[in-house]
């Protein structure tokens, strides 16, 4: 099994964004199953608490984007997102599709696949979803197959405080002065820069400390190049399969 704790695999490994967002409706079961079946190892979701404190499965703050309802997830109940339509504003193929609560896609994905749990946590954040988060990873029994990841340092951080043994990266969007410090401070397994921000001095600078490097986007093959030739451990897509196409089979 892939883990993204280390970065010596000696192969670059692919994260599907979203499951395949650019082939089926984001951050639900069939784009983790595209994700999958287009060559994808790890497949990246996003978690945000409901006003009944579930772990709910979606990208934004509110439902109005991906589905057919409206409001913000922390002020609806499961019972209520479960009735909402995830699928047709993708396409009216995927109708059936519902927003999945975590605890779904950890029993679907164990033993098939690695996933990268992003913790939502920017102008509004969620009091407690880490305990709730390592709770169900627990109980569900894939502590070891996740890295938990988030925008919001201390998110991940606290991960760390209630299980050490988690993997966690940290993403950001601009040139750190010290990422490595950075890293150190929120005890962070993983570096994920925005791409434009990744450097191969940054790159060995991290595999020095052990770190793996993981950039994200741009869904460009050209620049998915460079990024391989400068060291990285890990890239993203939005349809897996183009990234699979040139880097190849998996060893």
């Amino acid at each position: 099994m892939l883990d993204l704790r280390k970065s010596t695999t000696g192969f670059v490994s692919i994260i599907g964004h979203r499951g395949a967002l650019a082939s089926a409706p984001e951050n639900t079961l069939p784009a983790f199953e595209e994700g999958l079946r287009q060559g994808a190892d790890v497949l990246e979701l996003d978690i945000h608490l409901s006003r009944d404190r579930e772990l709910i499965v979606i990208h934004d703050f509110r439902v109005d984007r991906t589905t057919d309802g409206k409001g913000y997830v922390k002020d609806l109940t499961l019972a209520e997102m479960k009735r909402l339509d995830a699928g047709s504003r993708f396409s009216p193929a995927f109708k059936d599709a519902r927003i999945p609560i975590l605890g779904e896609v950890l029993e679907w994905a164990k033993g098939r696949a690695w996933l990268a749990i992003e913790i939502k946590s920017e102008w509004m954040t969620y009091e407690g979803i880490e305990a709730a988060l390592v709770d169900q990873l627990h109980r569900s029994e894939m502590a070891e197959q996740v890295v938990i990841i988030s925008f919001d340092h201390c998110c991940t951080k606290r991960v760390k405080d209630i299980d050490p043994d988690i993997a966690t990266g940290i993403l950001y969007n601009a040139r750190l002065v010290d990422p490595i410090q950075v890293a150190r401070s929120a005890r962070a397994d993983v570096l994920r820069p925005r791409w434009p921000f990744a450097s191969l001095a940054e790159i060995k600078a991290a595999h020095a400390e052990g770190l793996a490097y993981a950039p994200w986007g741009p869904n460009d093959p050209s620049i998915w190049r460079q990024l391989v030739e400068m060291g990285a451990d890990t890239l993203s897509a939005d349809r897996p399969s183009d990234l699979r196409a040139i880097l190849g089979p998996r060893p």
